[in-house]
């Protein structure tokens, strides 16, 4: 693990691969950090050079007060490259790491080579859905984290995952558990207000978009929106529900290859 200090604190990051590979940036989904994507790494560092990071308010990131934005946390990646001397990445980000690589593609194309968006939507949920959790969350501290970890199984893997892969959903979960309350309220600050509906036009790189079949926090429907806004994109769907990387593995991590070493 390696830190970056930022003028706020530190952003707690790591890089596996070979050191003059393409640069792949993972940017974990809310309430998980950047251990959500342990699954990938060995095939993906074999072809890339992979920067996971954890998000603001996550894992061994900085805690600062919230509420936080997109904008604020597509900064922070691009205070990373800048600090790494990157000029270009490709970037994968899952839910509210879609969000970031949203923003990213719409205001900073420049700095990404292909651009992979999973599990999420242009818009996620309303205020009628984050400010109770919000409030909750504040309010209660880490019972309440407890008490999200036990009710995100439902939403973040099907039945079937979840039977069978006990000891996966339990190692996912735990992180949502030991995020910090004040982290995870700011960042579902950031949720809450993104819209990108009618600014995915402007989105240049190229684009895979994933979604998982099962996924009731951001169905496939949200994902199909998003590939029929950004011209060229692509679209895959596994049979998953909210975290595809983790109850698809292999099939998941091939097509993300297969699209960024396309020429």
């Amino acid at each position: 693990m390696a830190h970056l200090q930022l003028a706020d604190g530190v952003l707690n990051y790591q890089l596996d691969g070979p050191e003059h590979a393409p640069v792949l940036v993972l940017s974990n989904s809310l309430g998980t950090d950047l251990h959500m994507w342990d699954a990938q790494v060995a095939a993906w560092s074999a072809h890339f050079r992979v920067l996971r990071y954890d998000t603001r308010g996550h894992g061994g990131s900085l805690v600062t007060e919230g509420p936080y934005s997109i904008e604020q946390l597509g900064g922070d990646v691009l205070a990373l490259l800048d600090a790494l001397n990157i000029e270009q990445a490709h970037f994968c980000g899952l839910s509210m790491g879609g969000l970031i690589g949203q923003w990213l593609g719409i205001h900073a194309g420049e700095r990404l080579k292909r651009l992979v968006v999973c599990n999420t939507a242009a818009k996620i949920g309303s205020p009628d859905t984050w400010n109770p959790r919000i409030e909750m969350v504040l309010q209660d501290g880490a019972a309440a984290m407890r008490g999200l970890r036990d009710a995100s199984i439902e939403r973040w893997f099907t039945p079937a995952f979840a039977s069978i892969q006990p000891a996966q959903v339990t190692r996912i979960t735990d992180m949502l558990a030991a995020t910090s309350p004040q982290g995870y309220a700011a960042n579902c600050g950031a949720v809450r207000d993104a819209d990108f509906r009618d600014r995915l036009g402007e989105i240049k790189v190229p684009l895979l978009v994933i979604s998982g079949s099962a996924d009731a926090v951001t169905p496939p429907s949200g994902g199909l929106f998003i590939q029929e806004q950004v011209a060229g994109a692509e679209y895959a769907e596994f049979q998953a529900a909210h975290l595809s990387n983790v109850e698809v593995g292999e099939p998941f991590s091939r097509r993300v290859i297969d699209f960024l070493l396309a020429r």
